[in-house]
């Protein structure tokens, strides 16, 4: 890796060194003032001392709330009354309380809440801390849960060192994941889903809404409890089963972490809880997130900076996870969350609408993460392409691993939804799918959860519609469907093969889940139809579904076999917009694409030298193509003309069927005679 700064590989960043270099050094002395002449990572353990812990001599629980006057633990072991047995005694000016309690003073499972008194009001909380919350089933108030089984999970898979190779990420949501009308498992999850997902050959697994959050429908985006896996799958010995089976399987677990904000609840979340609306979170203007209805961290405070700190490197230290995809990012570093502007221009960077506060967190984040695990993965989702956010710390960036490419699904919706088949720029298309800035990697995918959600139509049912009701039988032929299955393979395929690093998938999307994802709301009678996911259609054999499957498996196994992905070179070799053609290198490997609707191509030149096999062609019958490829033979470059002279340049000509895609890997010759 050049260990040089990453500016240096972008000219345009020229006249903008000076603020970057700032940046970076505000950064680096903030690192200082917390970590002193220690590690960051040493910093971030706020969790051992605050919140509910059992020692030797009994029960210890810690609370920061500078602006409280009193504060009681309240539960079922004191009637929810505030006994001053139970009342904590503030042992710091700066705000920090405790209470020691003996063994027999609570009980595992035991549910408990703070009772909060500051000058002028009162309230019952949930401690900031707390690790495990659970739900009353009558009442569905959330309470914190004392969680201090007998016996502590065992773990299998001690010391967890995932491969090196770039991530093929498989996006899960547990509540979901159930083929059931009712909320999925973690159990469930490990024991039905995630041998799907290993037998698919994906080497990641992204795990939404693990935080706890009290409305279902927010998809896990409205944190209230940021320490506490949520209560709804099942225990936090299941959550820990979940990952240790898929370490068993060689997967790493990564976490969709949601440090970019907070729910507005009161009792359940931070919001006020001292008494003092900026405890945590911005006041004023600031404070309200205009577009999510939810509150902004203020990052210019040392204690949210432990707070948030100390949660990374929990979720790493206590479940095993592998390291996190951020969710918002580009909300958290500007201060109008990036809405309404097109980061056209370099000065949009660079023009003082930036947080640096939110700036020096990331930078400390991922400072925090890889200190504490190394081999630890952080994706920022980030769509304003701000300069350094995925470059390394060593070479002056904010160190996330990977940039999530946002900007590629939103392209294929555009396409599909108001560009006629034969309009497709193909120029543009493989610009689109490659670009990315010099100093980053990024996290390519066709569709996320968010182009699934009630209100969107993923790509499938966008291109087949009501169809998707009545033609997915492999009885039944229809050009609809045919071209919806077709343009679903190419897109996926292309998008993985021309990725910048790593791909994404949401649950399901591989094999076209029908419909939309909707949770239940009372707008929809509380319903789970929409929130959940029909596995069997992509494991019936009658079913169409079932070729999607089987491509998608394919697709993935040319990374999880040959690594394609870890080769960051993606070689444009051939475009041709009038015939819809398009063919690039990676590494071994050629991907020819032929978008055109109704012509294909004999003997069609492409400018390549070598010896090649087809290893993946979406045409394939066993994917539901139409079999007009042969798979078997090598296919051999030769010259264009017959005059043998060193000037002529070799082709390699193919037959390219309308709609279709083609992978093939180059075979090693003897002699130059056979090429």
């Amino acid at each position: 890796m050049n260990p040089a700064e990453f500016y240096l590989s972008d000219p345009w960043l020229e006249p903008f060194r000076g603020i970057i270099n700032s940046r970076i050094k505000k950064c680096q002395v903030k690192e200082a003032e917390l970590a002193g002449d220690g590690k960051l990572m040493e910093f971030a353990m706020g969790h051992f001392y605050y919140g509910l812990h059992r020692d030797k001599e009994g029960w210890v629980f810690r609370e920061y709330a500078p602006n409280a006057e009193k504060i009681f633990l309240t539960g079922v072991f004191n009637g929810w009354k505030e006994r001053s047995a139970y009342k904590m005694k503030r042992i710091s000016q700066s705000g920090d309380w405790e209470i020691k309690l003996p063994p027999e003073a609570m009980n595992h499972g035991d549910f408990y809440k703070l009772s909060v008194h500051w000058s002028g009001g009162q309230g019952e909380r949930i401690p900031s801390y707390a690790t495990r919350l659970a739900q009353d089933e009558t009442t569905k108030i959330f309470s914190a849960q004392v969680w201090c089984p007998e016996k502590a999970y065992e773990w299998k898979v001690r010391e967890f060192i995932p491969d090196s190779t770039a991530p093929v990420i498989y996006e899960a949501h547990i509540g979901m994941s159930t083929p059931h009308e009712k909320v999925g498992t973690y159990s469930e999850f490990a024991e039905n889903v995630l041998p799907i997902i290993a037998k698919s050959g994906y080497n990641t697994i992204q795990l939404m809404a693990i935080q706890e959050h009290p409305f279902y429908g927010s998809f896990g985006y409205h944190v209230s409890s940021f320490f506490a896996a949520s209560s709804r799958f099942g225990t936090p010995e299941d959550l820990k089963h979940l990952i240790d089976r898929a370490h068993e399987y060689g997967i790493r677990v990564i976490m969709d972490l949601v440090h970019s904000h907070s729910v507005k609840n009161v009792v359940e979340g931070l919001g006020l809880f001292d008494g003092s609306s900026g405890l945590y979170f911005h006041e004023g203007i600031r404070r309200n997130h205009v577009a999510w209805d939810s509150l902004c961290f203020d990052y210019g405070k040392d204690h949210v900076l432990h707070f948030l700190l100390s949660n990374c490197r929990y979720w790493l230290e206590e479940y095993k996870f592998d390291g996190f995809r951020f969710d918002g990012v580009t909300s958290m570093i500007y201060y109008n969350h990036g809405l309404e502007k097109n980061f056209t221009r370099y000065e949009d960077y660079f023009d003082g609408g930036q947080d640096i506060d939110a700036l020096i967190y990331i930078y400390l984040a991922n400072l925090t993460i890889h200190q504490f695990r190394p081999e630890a993965l952080t994706v920022a989702e980030e769509m304003s392409g701000m300069p350094g956010i995925a470059a390394p710390l060593s070479r002056k960036g904010f160190g996330f691993d990977y940039r999530l490419s946002m900007g590629v699904p939103d392209y294929w919706i555009k396409l599909v939804k108001d560009t006629p088949d034969e309009a497709w720029d193909m120029g543009q298309l493989i610009h689109e799918l490659s670009q990315h800035r010099p100093e980053e990697k990024i996290v390519s995918y066709c569709e996320s959860h968010d182009q699934a959600l009630v209100g969107d139509k993923t790509l499938i049912f966008r291109m087949i519609d009501a169809e998707m009701y009545t033609g997915m039988s492999k009885s039944h032929h229809s050009l609809t469907v045919d071209r919806a299955i077709a343009l679903h393979k190419m897109i996926r395929l292309i998008t993985f093969c021309s990725s910048g690093g790593g791909y994404l998938n949401f649950m399901g999307n591989e094999f076209g889940h029908p419909e939309w994802i909707d949770f239940p709301r009372e707008g929809n009678n509380w319903s789970y139809k929409f929130a959940r996911r029909q596995w069997d259609l992509a494991l019936n054999e009658d079913l169409k579904y079932s070729f999607l499957m089987k491509f998608d498996n394919a697709m993935v196994r040319l990374h999880k076999e040959h690594r394609i992905l870890d080769d960051m070179s993606v070689n444009r070799i051939y475009e041709n917009n009038h015939d819809k053609v398009i063919a690039f290198t990676r590494g071994d490997f050629l991907m020819v694409f032929n978008f055109h609707p109704n012509n294909s191509f004999t003997d069609y030149g492409i400018p390549l030298k070598g010896k090649f096999r087809i290893t993946v062609d979406t045409d394939d019958p066993e994917f539901g193509g139409f079999d007009r490829v042969r798979r078997t033979v090598s296919y051999t470059s030769i010259r264009k003309t017959q005059r043998q002279t060193l000037d002529q340049p070799f082709f390699l000509y193919l037959y390219l069927p309308s709609r279709t895609g083609l992978v093939l890997k180059r075979e090693q010759v003897k002699r130059a005679t056979d090429i």
